[in-house]
């Protein structure tokens, strides 16, 4: 029993660090695209700590927001 609760928090731990990765290899991933296909690109940080990033082409806009407690959203807009 002890060893079955310890594989069940190994694979939480495991699956909870690939899933923050996924998460910013997605927003880094939508930067990269979007700055090769020449977007316009505005970036705010407010006192509070908060970020948001505007880039903006003829076809797409995608807004990424991120507050202080690293929650992430993004909208992609065609």
């Amino acid at each position: 029993m002890k060893k079955l609760s310890i594989i069940a928090s190994l694979l939480l731990v495991v699956s909870v660090s690939f899933t923050s990765c996924r998460e910013k290899s997605e927003k880094e991933k939508l930067v990269e695209e979007m700055k090769e296909e020449g977007a316009e690109i505005e970036t705010k940080t407010d006192d509070d700590g908060n970020y948001k990033m505007k880039m903006e082409t003829e076809e797409k806009e995608v807004k990424i927001k991120e507050d202080a407690d690293g929650n992430t959203k993004i909208k992609v807009d065609n």
